[in-house]
């Protein structure tokens, strides 16, 4: 597992000519990051006197943010293990008919499985965009800057975990089940640019001010 290992080796595996990690690895841990951005905002925003307005909501902020954090840390490595029964999908043999409609059937319940993984990634990293949102109302003026960072990670984390999804869908030859995961993806991918706008906004006018 990645997430347990030294983030030097990770990063080299990432660059190397190696089939995973690839994108979809990449993209949950940045969301991650992002998750663990927010994670400290909210941080440095409990126990605070001049935010003990707030401290309640900062709390399940918090709460909320670690447990995307955890997720997507999770999903690092499950998209690195999803992406394998791909590739073995692809390597199987295929000189007869019989094999190549094995071979077939394996691609297809492969990538059916290995989209789950970055599609859960972007629902994750919609809901950090959405943390994003109401901390750079709520959270320590002092780490404004660090709010819109989780929002412009979460953000790109998304659109990556969807790409993933995408290039999936596209050897699907399923049409329903392409058509329902394409529903679930168009709603995020529309309100994730909309939210991060917001945020780097309001992150923007508050750095001005201080």
């Amino acid at each position: 597992m990645y997430t347990k290992g030294p983030l030097e080796k990770y990063l080299d595996d990432a660059a190397a000519k190696l089939p995973a990690p690839g994108g979809g690895s990449v993209s949950a841990l940045a969301g991650a990051l992002g998750a663990a951005m927010a994670s400290m905002v909210a941080n440095f925003t409990v126990g605070k006197e001049k935010y003990k307005d707030v401290e309640e909501e900062a709390r399940q902020i918090l709460s909320k943010s670690e447990e995307l954090r955890k997720r997507l840390a999770e999903l690092t490595d499950a998209d690195v293990q999803a992406y394998g029964k791909v590739s073995t999908a692809y390597r199987m043999p295929k000189s007869t008919d019989e094999e190549k409609a094995k071979r077939s059937r394996a691609i297809q319940e492969a990538c059916k499985e290995a989209l789950g993984v970055p599609l859960e990634a972007t629902k994750c990293c919609h809901e950090i965009l959405k943390l994003s949102q109401r901390l750079a109302d709520i959270g320590n003026v002092n780490l404004v800057s660090d709010v819109g960072v989780a929002a412009v990670l979460a953000e790109a984390a998304l659109h990556g975990a969807a790409l993933n999804v995408e290039i999936n869908l596209a050897n699907i030859k399923d049409d329903n089940f392409v058509g329902e995961k394409g529903e679930i993806l168009e709603p995020l991918l529309r309100e994730g640019p909309v939210i991060k706008d917001e945020v780097l906004s309001k992150v923007k006018e508050k750095m001005k001010s201080e």
